[in-house]
């Protein structure tokens, strides 16, 4: 990309959380995982760039940084910044942007005195600590390391049956979600994120909050093909 280009990029981000603020939404997220283009600039596998955005893992976080700080200036302070980050990628579930603690303060530290609010830490499996010698999963060594609040997500509310079958490699003990309870009552992170569960389940929330998990709708990756009927579809 040229200069030309990523200036443009970051305009079109900082006029996407602008248009969110204007059209009444409550905040708005970043995505700077998973190996799309925001974190094609983070993964030194990707960034071979010898300029300001390319090299140290400070230059490999400018671009997030500076697209959250335009988008900062067009918001105010008052509308959350969330982004997300991940350690994984499509291509490669065993990628690491940062392998020490050192390398993730120089990751996250730029995009906190950019302005962001919230850390969304994507992980394939939430339980995984990312750090030898420590029980910290991302999001509980992100809100060490920035003190901002961070999001956990990863395999939350799948069962041990569906994580066996997406991963051969898995723990051999899944955790449960009392485990997950467990650690955010440590304060280890501040918010919990549900993706493939409540594609299964829209009532997953308020059926765990209301104790009622024998009533849980299974996900299954069939569900990511079926065609819904009328009745799912009725509101």
């Amino acid at each position: 990309m040229s200069q030309r280009e990523i200036d443009s990029v970051i305009d079109a981000f900082a006029r996407g959380a602008e248009d969110a603020k204007r059209l009444g939404f409550d905040g708005a997220e970043i995505h700077g995982a998973h190996g799309y283009l925001v974190d094609q600039f983070f993964w030194d596998k990707l960034n071979q760039r010898t300029d300001g955005y390319g090299g140290t893992m400070r230059n490999r976080a400018r671009f997030a940084a500076e697209i959250v700080a335009e988008a900062r200036r067009r918001v105010g302070s008052d509308f959350p910044i969330l982004m997300r980050i991940s350690q994984w990628k499509l291509q490669d579930y065993g990628a690491k942007v940062a392998t020490t603690p050192q390398e993730l303060q120089d990751w996250v530290e730029p995009l906190v005195d950019a302005g962001v609010d919230v850390i969304d830490c994507s992980q394939r499996r939430y339980w995984q600590p990312e750090f030898a010698g420590s029980t910290l999963n991302l999001a509980g060594w992100v809100k060490k390391i920035s003190g901002k609040p961070t999001i956990a997500v990863g395999s939350v509310g799948l069962s041990q049956d569906m994580v066996e079958s997406l991963s051969q490699a898995m723990d051999a003990d899944l955790a449960p979600l009392d485990r997950l309870m467990e650690m955010f009552g440590r304060d280890e992170f501040d918010l919990v994120a549900v993706g493939r569960a409540l594609i299964a389940d829209p009532d997953w929330p308020t059926k765990i909050r209301t104790g009622r998990t024998d009533e849980l709708r299974r996900f299954n990756i069939s569900i990511l093909t079926e065609s819904p009927s009328h009745a799912d579809l009725a509101v």
